[in-house]
Parts: structure tokens; C-alpha cells; sequence
């Protein structure tokens, strides 16, 4: 199989789904208070917006169970069709449907719904679509090969950012009106290319040796929870630090530049999209680097950097220029989540043996993204109503984030220890 197509097929399809998944947060701080989840008090009206982005962060982990039990049995390639038709059907209904104003109680149960089936495809997508790179790659290439599938995230905050920051250059009332579907509606073209590239690939060779000597898990849930229980944890763990902070830098500085800062929403929006831009360049040469000085000390890095980071960067949003704006994105988002996040994949995938290894990181990763992730912007709007807008206990919930990861991380003892713990002869990479 050629590797080019493996990872434009590991790439799309991630970058697709995240697209999808990230407009709704974007969308969720514009729009879906004022024409979905209606309230007198707007700072109310956002935090409820907020919570049904969150809550669907719960429903990624029974997605990722799902999902990678189809990919442990069956094979990967299956969950990577079905998880991208049910994300693209999911965000192109979002498109569709009526406002609070026109069906009352019924629109919010809708789009709620809708983000359910988001958070499931999205559950069972990132696990696929990390392990049909890594499990490709050459031995001495997998930090870059799993570092193309976590380019898809930044990609997708890049469309659902750049494409959110042309539709507010409307006037108001049509953006309102019409404008902020636009970008759900497209997003049927783009599924129906990714599932094209994603048809004319064929299983890994990790997963067709397990078929070939009968290694495929009856119930890998039930094998993962039994004898992988530790890397799990370790892996929820490590997940903390890069997926609180990133909604912070992502998502949540949207809202905030915009109704604390009073910068513009473009401006807002702007500065994500350059602090994405550069975290895309930069994933590919971590994951690069990667493979010679190894994952966990580049996690390291990037744990100590949030935490050394936190306050600086409030004090440089309040400064109030559109390029120190950028400039603290750029940081955040751009160097300190990109390490991160280059690295991230690999690593959980060489925390598990090949047959159940689907399950064991989908679990891993979508537990931490559930319990730091999807609640990061409901937890720093509740702060900051909390102790009157102030920035000081947003920072210390970075850092206190980063702290959980750093005792996850310090248990990671070798690059395939916790393999070895159980079932060595199963990691048929090794």
C-alpha cells in the first residue's frame, strides 16, 4: 500500500471530522445562545451552550468502545467509513435545522441530539485513524507517520476558524440568519471526498497479522479493562494536559476576547486560525523528532510549558492588541498544544499490544478528553462569572490540569514498559 495514500487517507478523514466537531464550539460561542438556547441573561444563555458542546465529550468514550471493537475485530478501515458518514450526516443536519424562534423547546433538543451522534462518531474516528498511520510506518518513522492523523485537529480548528471568520464579515442580521449554516452545509462535499480516499485503502499489516495468527480479541473491552487497566489510566491521564488547555486556546479565547476583551470576532477568530496554522507545521517536525530523542521528553516539555505559561498569557490578552493577541495564541496553541499533541498518538498507541490496541487507546484518549476536554470552556466561563471576570483561577485550572498530567507521564517508565507488563509476545510490532 502506498504510504502517501495511507496518510492523505489518515489525514482527511481527521481533519474532516475534527472540521466538524470544532465548528460546533466555534458556532456554540456566536450563535447557538442567542437562536438555539435562548435566555434573558447572555453569560446564562453561553453556558448552556456550552455545556451541550461539553456534554457530548461523554458520549466519545462509549463511541470509542463501539467503534474500536469493530476496529479490533473486524478491522480498522470499517470504522474509519462509518465513523466519517455519521459525523458528516450528523453536522450537515446541524445546517437544516430551525431556529429556538421557530420551534421553541424543540431546537436545542435537536442540535443536542445531532452533537450526540458528533460525539460518537468522533469517539470511535480518532483511534482509526492514528493507528492506519502508525501501523503503516516503518520502525523508525511511526512518531511522524502517528503525527499526520493529529494535523487533522489543528486542519479542522484552520477550516471551521478561517471559515467562521468570513461568514462574520456578513452583516450581522444575514450572519444570524443564514451565514452560520453555511459551514455545516458544506461539509457534505468534503465527507463524500474523504470516504472516497478512504474506500481505496486496505487493512494494516499490525491488524492482518493478529487475523493471520488468530489473535483478534472475542471482546477486547472486556481484555482491555482486565489486563491493560493500568495503561488505560496512564493514558487519561497524559490526555489532561493537552486537551484542557487546548479548549482554552481554541475555543474558549473566542468568547472571551470577544465579550471581556472587546476584540472583534474576527479578530478572535483570526488569531486561532494562525496559532493553528503554525501548530500544523510544527506537528509533523515534533513527530519527527520524536523518533530520535523520544515521545515522553517532548511531553515533558510541553507539560512544563503550560504551567510555566498559564499566567503569561492572560496578562498578554489583557493588553488589548489584536498582535499580542495572535502572538499568545500563536505560543499556546501554536508550539506548546502542537508538542503535545505531535507526540500524543504514538505514544498511547506503544502503551498496547496490536489486538487490542484500538480499544485501549480510543478508551484512554476519550476518557481524559470527556473529563478535561468538552468541560474546559464550561469550566473557565463558570470561573470567570465566578470571581468577577477575573483570569487568575482560569490559569490555575491550566495549571492544575498539567499537574495531572505530569504525575501520568512520570509513570511511563520505557517507550513499550506497560506492553511488557502483559502479553508481550503480543505486540506484534514489537
Amino acid at each position: 500500500m502506498n504510504n502517501a495514500r495511507v496518510l492523505t487517507a489518515s489525514l482527511i478523514g481527521s481533519a474532516i471530522e475534527w472540521f466538524d466537531y470544532f465548528l460546533y464550539g466555534t458556532v456554540a460561542s456566536l450563535v447557538f445562545n442567542q437562536l438555539f438556547f435562548v435566555n434573558e441573561d447572555p453569560v446564562v444563555g453561553l453556558l448552556i451552550a456550552y455545556t451541550s458542546f461539553s456534554i457530548a465529550f461523554f458520549l466519545r468514550p462509549i463511541g470509542g468502545v463501539v467503534f474500536s471493537h469493530i476496529g479490533d475485530r473486524l478491522g480498522r478501515k470499517k470504522t474509519l467509513v462509518l465513523t466519517l458518514s455519521l459525523m458528516g450526516l450528523s453536522t450537515f443536519g446541524m445546517g437544516l435545522l430551525p431556529t429556538y424562534q421557530v420551534i421553541g423547546i424543540w431546537a436545542p433538543i435537536f442540535l443536542t441530539c445531532l452533537r450526540f451522534i458528533q460525539g460518537l462518531a468522533l469517539g470511535g474516528e480518532w483511534g482509526g485513524s492514528v493507528l492506519l498511520a502508525v501501523e503503516y510506518a516503518p520502525k523508525n518513522k511511526k512518531g511522524l507517520f502517528g503525527s499526520v492523523p493529529q494535523m487533522g485537529i489543528s486542519i479542522g480548528l484552520i477550516l471551521g476558524s478561517l471559515v467562521m471568520s468570513v461568514m462574520t464579515l456578513l452583516p450581522n442580521d444575514q450572519f444570524m440568519s443564514w451565514g452560520w449554516r453555511v459551514p455545516f452545509l458544506l461539509s457534505a462535499g468534503l465527507v463524500l471526498v474523504g470516504l472516497w480516499i478512504r474506500k481505496g485503502i486496505d487493512e494494516t499489516p499490525a491488524f492482518k497479522e493478529a487475523q493471520k495468527a488468530g489473535e483478534i480479541s472475542k471482546l477486547p473491552i472486556a481484555d482491555t479493562l482486565k489486563y491493560h487497566w493500568k495503561a488505560v489510566l496512564i493514558a487519561m491521564g497524559v490526555k489532561v494536559v493537552e486537551t484542557a488547555p487546548f479548549y482554552i486556546f481554541g475555543t474558549f479565547i473566542v468568547s472571551y476576547a470577544t465579550n471581556q476583551l472587546s476584540f472583534g470576532e474576527t479578530e478572535a477568530l483570526n488569531a486561532v486560525v494562525i496559532g493553528a496554522l503554525i501548530a500544523t507545521i510544527m506537528i509533523p517536525i515534533i513527530g519527527h523528532v520524536s523518533d530520535r530523542i523520544g515521545r515522553k521528553k517532548i511531553y515533558l516539555f510541553g507539560i512544563v510549558a503550560t504551567m510555566i505559561y498559564a499566567f503569561p498569557y492572560f496578562w498578554i490578552l489583557q493588553q488589548g492588541s489584536v498582535f499580542l493577541l495572535i502572538l499568545a495564541t500563536v505560543i499556546g496553541l501554536g508550539f506548546i498544544w502542537g508538542s503535545l499533541n505531535a507526540v500524543q498518538g504514538t505514544m498511547m498507541s506503544e502503551f498496547f499490544p496490536a489486538k487490542i490496541r484500538n480499544t485501549g487507546i480510543s478508551l484512554g484518549y476519550q476518557l481524559g478528553a470527556a473529563i478535561a476536554g468538552g468541560t474546559a470552556p464550561l469550566v473557565a466561563t463558570a470561573l470567570l462569572a465566578k470571581f468577577n471576570n477575573s483570569f487568575i483561577p482560569v490559569a490555575f485550572y491550566m495549571i492544575f490540569t498539567a499537574f495531572i498530567s505530569l504525575i501520568a507521564i512520570l509513570c511511563v517508565k520505557g517507550k513499550k514498559h506497560l506492553i511488557g507488563q502483559v502479553e508481550r509476545k503480543l505486540d506484534l510490532d514489537a
